[in-house]
């Protein structure tokens, strides 16, 4: 097999079905159903359990944005996840912030802990770079894990959800559950702009053939920069409203392992893909609070799912769906 036919079948579904009016007009219909969803689910399903699934969607969005459209692989998105996460409950627990300055609180400090690491990180390649990541996370680890104001291993708990603006209060989980809903589409729409933009189609050249790309002048260091740092930002909004919504930020939230679920949503979902990672989310949620029952056999079965999901349909299951239809999704 040649060079150049070994790298289109590794390629991820999005750069084989090719996009133009038909597909806007398809993706537009897609977001009015998601829209329609965010409406009707509440009614329907347990509003923490859907802002837990909203939560992880943007998460897996944002490191999407990373691997499927920046040929990234990061092994430490936990650690700008679970930072933002610890940021915004400290701002709104000590410091008395409105729920929306905590939230961008943590955003920030997200964004500003990626573009250090990403300028760290991107100076290799390949394996070396999601080890230069993972390692780095390592460390924001055992920061949390030492310093004071992240609780060590209680955590910050019992942090205030507050009044939105100082004007309205998200005690009612119905209310929070709009709040954390327009976040999620607000970051779905931005992450969709962002891969449509001529930005997004220089990511996709320096994914696909990085000297190429070169070659034609671009500065692919400068784009993986910010790519990077747009990625952190994200994850650390959604972990930032993640602090808010359970009142805790944890351990768990800069943990290794969170790192690796965001890798399986996203594979599970389909990489690549712009919609792909929000199902791979609530696949995994669903299973991890409804197969709670089978205590850490959830794990296990988790990576059965993985397994299969990777030899039957390696694009992920909306993959698998857009290569059937063949629109892009």
């Amino acid at each position: 097999m040649s060079s150049a036919a070994a790298s289109t079948d590794a390629s991820p579904i999005a750069t084989a079905l090719p996009e133009g009016k038909d597909a806007k007009a398809f993706h537009r219909l897609v977001f009015v159903i998601i829209a329609a969803l965010l409406v009707v689910l509440p009614f329907i399903l347990y509003p923490v359990f859907l802002m837990k699934v909203l939560c992880f969607a943007l998460f897996a969005l944002a490191f999407n944005l990373l691997l499927g459209y920046g040929g990234l692989l990061s092994f430490g998105h936990a650690a700008y996840f679970g930072m933002a996460s610890y940021v915004s409950a400290y701002a709104a627990k000590v410091w008395g912030l409105t729920p929306e300055l905590a939230i961008i609180a943590g955003t920030l400090v997200a964004a500003l802990l990626g573009l250090v690491f990403g300028a760290l990180a991107i100076r290799r390649q390949g394996i070396y770079f999601s080890m230069i990541t993972l390692a780095l996370a390592q460390m924001v680890f055992f920061f949390s894990l030492q310093a004071k104001f992240t609780g060590g291993e209680d955590g910050i708990q019992a942090v205030p959800r507050g009044h939105l603006f100082g004007v309205i209060s998200l005690a009612d989980d119905r209310v929070l559950y709009a709040l954390v809903a327009l976040i999620f589409f607000a970051g779905l729409l931005l992450i969709y702009r962002i891969i449509h933009s001529p930005f997004g189609q220089v990511l996709k050249a320096i994914r696909d053939n990085e000297p190429r790309a070169i070659s034609l002048g671009y500065r692919a260091n400068q784009y993986k920069l910010a790519v990077f740092v747009l990625s952190t930002t994200l994850a650390g909004l959604a972990g930032a409203t993640k602090a808010i919504v359970f009142q805790l930020a944890s351990l768990t939230d800069v943990h290794w392992s969170m790192s690796g679920e965001v890798v399986l949503m996203t594979l599970v979902g389909g990489m690549g893909t712009v919609f792909g990672p929000i199902l791979g989310s609530f696949v995994i949620i669903a299973m991890e609070n409804y197969l709670a029952q089978f205590g850490a056999w959830v794990t296990i079965i988790q990576g059965v799912v993985f397994v299969v999901c990777v030899l039957l349909f390696r694009e992920g299951i909306l993959g698998l769906v857009a290569r059937t239809l063949k629109r892009p999704l």
